[in-house]
């Protein structure tokens, strides 16, 4: 695969096609994915040589995280209709072509990391796709499949999954429930979507309401313990701005400053112990678009700030 970005500018992967057309009142916030490399690049946080437009990924790179049988159902537009509702989306062609676009951005990442330190994917997150089927917004998974990637391909032995979104990463935790070296972590409202949680390897369920004290203050226990006691060798971040007081889904408390905040104890302790990170947006559903834009935002800018 070639990478059209290279060091030393923050590689951030993004196409025009992750702004996906949807019908008139759709409740997912597809304009995101076309304010937030405008904002970037207007305010200088990224020039225009750190978007690199990424390659679909060639499905031999996720057979083996996605079952062959979906994969070509999905392909072919063949869900039954309860299996399109679960995914959230109307099926086209070109949804599909988005999907493994994002696979295809979060691998290249991956692959950059490895030189740079971090690289971002301003889409994927999509945690909530399970081996064989869709749901929530999710058809198939970046995350793992990029680590899936990372095993198989380049040798690596320990991957570290750090999701905080407000919804728990249950697809993510299914595909790895029998994968050693993949440590999945889970960090989500406890009485949000999805109804019927999966078990990761470390799930913390938050009351609704909770605030930035609170969460931050469990987040700062929690992960430097699990670097120690897991030693990733890669770490995959779902930075999910749902988290947020104004967000329609979220049922959280926090504040911009908040999330920013997170961001930057998870993106500091990756830089200080020298971890290649991949960081993707997650969700983001504020009734004002600029909310979610201004909290994704900042993930950029720490990123930028830290690594370059």
């Amino acid at each position: 695969m070639s990478l059209a970005c290279t060091p030393p500018t923050l590689p951030v992967a993004w196409a025009p096609l992750y702004a996906h057309p949807l019908p008139t009142g759709h409740r997912f916030p597809m304009l995101k994915y076309e304010l937030l490399p405008e904002q970037l690049v207007r305010e200088g946080t990224l020039s225009e040589t750190s978007l690199f437009a990424p390659i679909p990924l060639p499905e031999k790179y996720f057979l083996d995280t996605h079952d062959a049988a979906y994969w070509l159902r999905l392909q072919q537009g063949q869900l039954t209709r309860a299996e399109e509702r679960a995914t959230g989306f109307p099926w086209s062609e070109a949804l599909v072509q988005r999907e493994v676009t994002i696979l295809g951005g979060t691998v290249q990442c991956a692959k950059l990391a490895l030189h740079t330190g971090v690289a971002l994917n301003v889409a994927g997150g999509t945690h909530h796709a399970f081996r064989d089927r869709g749901e929530g917004f999710c058809l198939l998974n970046d995350q793992a499949v990029a680590a899936n990637y990372l095993l198989h391909h380049e040798g690596f032995q320990k991957v570290l999954i750090v999701d905080l979104d407000v919804h728990q990463g249950n697809g993510t935790a299914a595909i790895f429930q029998h994968e050693p070296r993949v440590f999945t972590f889970s960090m989500h409202g406890a009485r949000n979507y999805p109804a019927r949680k999966e078990q990761s390897d470390l799930d913390l369920p938050l009351p609704d309401g909770t605030d930035d004290a609170t969460y931050l203050k469990l987040l700062a226990e929690t992960l430097p313990r699990l670097l120690d006691e897991v030693q990733p060798q890669f770490v995959f971040y779902l930075a999910g701005v749902d988290v947020l007081a104004t967000d329609k889904l979220g049922k959280l408390g926090l504040t911009r400053e908040g999330c920013r905040q997170r961001d930057r104890l998870v993106l500091e302790l990756c830089y200080r112990n020298r971890l290649p990170v991949v960081v993707c947006m997650g969700g983001g559903y504020s009734e004002r678009v600029a909310d979610i834009v201004e909290a994704h935002a900042n993930t950029f800018r720490l990123a930028q700030e830290l690594w370059f």
